[in-house]
């Protein structure tokens, strides 16, 4: 046994040499952006490449494809770093899912910056506050998040990643058990996605909609038989004790993230693009611009409605397809939906998560 001990302390010896000469060739190539006007220190489309390779080298190894992920990003995390401090917009206060998808995407060390609505994560990147913003934009179970889908109508940023987060919920509380819990705070789409659970354990309780998960378990933690719908990590974070975990009605329950920028993202290979539109008031107008997906052959993977704020009765839709909008027969696509649309916003391209 102390064979075998020592030698993974000399492999993790070496681990911490290689690492160290990592960051040395990281701070050659920062002193030459250093030198370069406005550099890009955060490469979406390389990161996605770069782990990707590194998955499919593994594939006759002993790590899962999630855990090659897991820790290369914190070393991409540790070395970016080292070249300059980065900051994200996220939903607070500490211990939200969003906070949690964006140290699942950048890695513990980025900086967080909490913000208590999602129009206020945005306006933090769109002022230059932060450099990015991470924002829920659907869930699996409760469908499109209307706060951020409502801002993507409007804001100039433009989506460079997205970030897929299992949703697993506890029922945080002082009480001593379900019984004596009175009122049940949390985020609405929670609420929704527990919603069956709650009718069966606690249905007498109040449900009452909080900003976050987080910001239900600082109301819960004042008084013990409030209970609040969260993550198990907002427990320790809250002094709150655990009543119940996976307490979500779909057991796969989970939400997407965008990663918002002022960068456009070049081509990783393996992308996505984000668009919104809106047909002109005629009969079979939505039809006709879906044919250019369909003529070129592009993949849709997500189409949305949603209350347009510039009419009665009028809708934008929201719209995911396969690609990246510089390749060929993507852009042809485009183009002609773009001259048939009543309105047409380009949301982005951005690597597909991992």
């Amino acid at each position: 046994m102390s064979g075998l001990r020592d030698q993974i302390d000399g492999i993790d010896r070496e681990i911490l040499q290689l690492m160290n000469q990592r960051l040395a060739v990281a701070a050659k190539i920062a002193d030459i952006k250093q030198g370069q006007e406005n550099p890009a220190y955060y490469r979406p489309e390389r990161e996605a490449q770069a782990l990707r390779q590194l998955q499919e080298l593994n594939r006759d190894g002993h790590m899962s494809d999630s855990a090659v992920e897991s820790l290369f990003r914190e070393i991409i995390s540790i070395t970016r770093h080292s070249e300059s401090e980065m900051s994200v917009s996220v939903l607070g206060p500490p211990g939200t899912y969003t906070e949690a998808a964006a140290r699942k995407h950048f890695g513990q060390t980025v900086h967080i910056a909490d913000h208590p609505t999602i129009d206020e994560i945005f306006k933090a990147t769109e002022t230059g506050s932060t450099d990015f913003s991470v924002v829920p934009v659907e869930n699996s179970t409760e469908g499109g998040v209307t706060g951020t889908l409502d801002r993507l109508c409007t804001t100039m940023l433009t989506v460079c990643g997205e970030v897929n987060l299992e949703i697993h919920h506890c029922l945080l509380s002082n009480a001593e058990s379900l019984d004596q819990v009175k009122v049940i705070y949390g985020h609405t789409q929670s609420l929704g996605q527990c919603r069956e659970w709650i009718g069966k354990n606690c249905p007498r309780a109040e449900r009452i909609p909080a900003g976050s998960n987080a910001d239900a378990a600082v109301k819960a933690a004042d008084d013990s038989q409030s209970a609040a719908i969260a993550g198990e990590i907002a427990a320790g974070r809250y002094g709150l004790k655990v009543l119940a975990k996976n307490i979500e009605d779909d057991p796969g329950n989970s939400t997407r993230f965008l990663v918002l920028s002022k960068r456009p993202t070049p081509q990783s290979g393996k992308d996505k693009t984000s668009l919104i539109i809106a047909a002109v008031n005629k009969p079979g107008a939505l039809v006709e611009l879906l044919i250019p997906l369909f003529t070129e052959k592009v993949d849709m993977t997500r189409l949305e409605s949603r209350p347009s704020k510039i009419g009665l009765w009028a809708y934008v839709f929201f719209i995911d397809i396969i690609g990246h909008q510089d390749e060929e027969h993507v852009e042809r696509a485009l183009q002609i939906l773009r001259s048939k649309a009543g309105f047409y916003k380009n949301l982005g391209s951005y690597p597909v998560a991992l």
